[in-house]
């Protein structure tokens, strides 16, 4: 048959598109309001010509995805962009960019997003396992990320989160967050082909790349950033510029400050453009005005670009700070939530096998809002961070006393079941004490003492303290003091290295693998910062570095040390005994059903102010976790966990029965059982 097609047959090809196009608009109609299915039609006039170079099949899914989330989008835009005369004209713009990088998309990507069709709860599992590192810290460029696949592949990661990857301005940049170009990677650790690469390569080994994009603010050099210094008026609609002090003032008397020490304010005047501008983390790092539809354009076609490119789980960092309003604290205002539920859908529609992690490290009350709650119920983000659970742990570990952190996590409401919580012991980040006042009045404690107590105890200022951490951020207003540290150092393993003591060690390499079996066996997807499976300590020679002397979070942010690494299968060293233990902590969860994240976690008051113990509910049975956090010998009664629904006393982590005496078990020091 001639591939040229008559005039006649494309006609009678166009209106049987047409047909099923409207075929299958009527079978998702009840999806729609009908302001939302007069906007889809409206935004779908010129769909044919942008699609026309697709399979029929490839159309048809695009189209398909466009009409089941179209409400979820209009919903999401709706509060936000509204009452705008161009509403309807922004959709078309923006259904028309999903559609322009949808016929972009590469056919092995457009595989995944059939894969993940099947498979939403891909990032559920209880086989998941996330690592995270710096690239230049872990191998210096992502070509030589290469030279180290096997490593993460023998340690089961299937998650793998690389850090400052796209370009930054030069010298201080907050770690990589001061971004200069979204899609460009540094050039300092390689180009978008080798990204492109290095993601091809880990997926063929079941590995998805996350990478980190920045959504509250750009870098002052960015291109969006010198035009309005230059004076262009479209480009400073694109962030919050004042002519003087009267509104700055007026935000300032209910803002907080985020770096007190070296960014104090939120307001920084520039002399280009002649204006305050709102900094609220550096004064390099000037906030995005999300008011402006432009800026949800520019950041989807940024996020479909870098998709496209084999990017797989986008950390959407600094979310709870998008959203500006005068008289508030401008976090986690409700447009937050809008946003990021239409951000979503956006890939859901153009690229669905990507999965978005809220970076929102606030307050318990606020932190289940990331999942969506209300009309956001599980629309706002696959993936947050369990800032609670990660806090909840040290201040246990440092008190010995459990009963804060079972009161704090057992207020958590119901997560929705297509989510999972991002369990960790510490970031590259510094640590924050999220304690809320009344959770520590429950329990007898005074939340602001209790602060104080946690960051005098990791600074190892506190007499008997353990850790060996660092004070950053202290604010004289608050006094409020945050803490550096790897979770080695801070667990106490460099103190007892320093001293020589035996013992010590021993103690220490108890409390990480405690870390390691709660973030693993909590039902969430475990994150691990680069050398905690091997006990890395802080790195004190960080300020050798000039472009990290300013920021003492590079004191936890050590290099890889390939030495040790080579060492881990040698169990007579300290590396070899720690990535043993983590190791069979891994090994087991992978076996283990009742960790998949759609399943309900609870959390079990036993009464016993030494243990934190948590039930795994699945309907192959309960899996009781336990752990002790002292350092001494504590006895459980059994009751509480045969009322839980646990039948058999099986540990899954030794694979050997418990001995119950006196209708008691034991627990070691700092042991951690998972009883099924």
């Amino acid at each position: 048959m001639n591939t040229e097609q008559s005039p006649r047959l494309v006609s009678r090809q166009s209106a049987s598109d047409t047909i099923k196009g409207a075929a299958f608009r009527q079978r998702n109609s009840h999806l729609l309001t009908a302001s939302a299915q007069t906007c889809l039609e409206s935004a779908s006039v010129s769909l044919e010509q942008t699609l026309a170079s697709l399979q029929p099949r490839d159309q048809q899914l695009f189209r398909l995805r466009l009409a089941r989330w179209f409400q979820n989008l209009y919903d999401g835009l709706w509060p936000v962009y509204g009452q705008r005369a161009d509403f309807n004209a922004f959709i078309g713009r923006l259904v028309q960019l999903m559609a322009t990088y949808y016929v972009k998309r590469p056919d092995e990507l457009k595989t995944l997003d059939l894969e993940r069709d099947l498979e939403p709860d891909w990032f559920q599992h209880e086989s998941m396992l996330g690592y995270v590192f710096y690239v230049e810290q872990f191998a210096g460029r992502l070509d030589k990320v290469q030279d180290h696949l096997d490593y993460l592949q023998e340690m089961g990661v299937n998650y793998l989160h690389l850090m400052k990857v796209m370009q930054s301005r030069d010298g201080e940049n907050d770690g990589g967050y001061a971004v200069t170009d979204y899609r460009q990677v540094d050039s300092a650790l390689g180009t978008n082909a080798e990204l492109q690469t290095l993601c091809s390569d880990l997926r063929e080994r079941g590995v998805s790349v996350c990478i980190d994009l920045v959504l509250n603010h750009c870098a002052r050099e960015h291109p969006w950033a010198l035009a309005a210094q230059a004076g262009d008026e479209h480009y400073q609609q694109y962030f919050y510029l004042f002519e003087d002090r009267t509104l700055p003032d007026a935000y300032e008397r209910t803002l907080p400050e985020v770096f007190p020490e070296f960014a104090p304010g939120n307001f920084t005047y520039d002399e280009n453009c002649r204006r305050w501008v709102w900094t609220t983390f550096n004064h390099f790092q000037w906030d995005l005005n999300w008011s402006n539809p432009e800026i949800f354009l520019e950041i989807v076609e940024i996020m479909l670009d870098l998709a496209n490119l084999g990017i797989e789980v986008f950390r959407l960092d600094a979310v709870a700070f998008m959203w500006k309003r005068l008289g508030t604290d401008s976090q986690n205002q409700e447009e937050v939530f809008d946003l990021m539920q239409a951000l979503r859908t956006c890939s859901r529609i153009a690229t669905p096998a990507v999965a978005h992690k809220a970076e929102a490290i606030v307050a318990p009350d606020d932190l289940i809002r990331y999942f969506g709650v209300g009309r956001h119920h599980g629309k706002v983000s696959n993936i947050a961070y369990h800032n609670s659970l990660m806090v909840q742990f040290w201040s246990s570990l440092a008190s010995r006393d459990t009963r804060l952190m079972t009161r704090a996590l057992s207020e958590f409401p119901r997560t929705p079941n297509s989510i999972a919580w991002g369990t960790y012991i510490r970031c590259h980040d510094d640590i924050g004490w999220a304690v809320a006042d009344d959770d520590a009045d429950s329990v007898g404690l005074n939340g602001p003492a209790h602060r104080q107590f946690l960051s005098s105890f990791y600074a190892g200022e506190f007499t008997g303290s353990f850790a060996r951490g660092g004070i950053f951020q202290f604010n004289e207003a608050t006094g409020d003091r945050r803490i550096n540290g790897t979770l080695a150092s801070l667990a106490g393993l460099e103190q007892a290295i320093e001293w020589g003591n035996t013992e010590l060690i021993d103690l220490a390499i108890e409390r990480i693998l405690l870390a390691h079996a709660l973030i693993c066996g909590f039902g969430g997807l475990p994150l691990i910062y680069m050398g905690d499976e091997l006990g890395l300590l802080n790195d004190r020679a960080y300020d050798r570095v000039a472009d990290h002397a300013n920021d003492s979070r590079w004191m936890h942010r050590p290099p890889m040390d390939w030495d040790r690494v080579a060492n881990r299968h040698d169990a007579t060293t300290i590396e070899g005994r720690l990535y043993g233990g983590f190791m069979r902590i891994v090994q087991t969860r992978r076996k283990t059903a009742q960790l998949n994240a759609r399943y309900d976690t609870d959390i079990l008051n036993t009464g016993h102010p030494h243990l934190f113990t948590i039930a795994n509910r699945h309907p192959l049975g309960t899996l009781a976790c336990v752990y002790n956090f002292s350092e001494h010998t504590q006895w459980l009664n059994v009751q509480p966990l045969y009322d839980s629904g646990v039948v058999e006393l099986f540990d899954r982590l030794t694979a050997q029965e418990i001995n119950v005496t006196d209708d008691a078990i034991e627990l070691p020091p700092y042991a951690r059982l998972w009883l099924s």
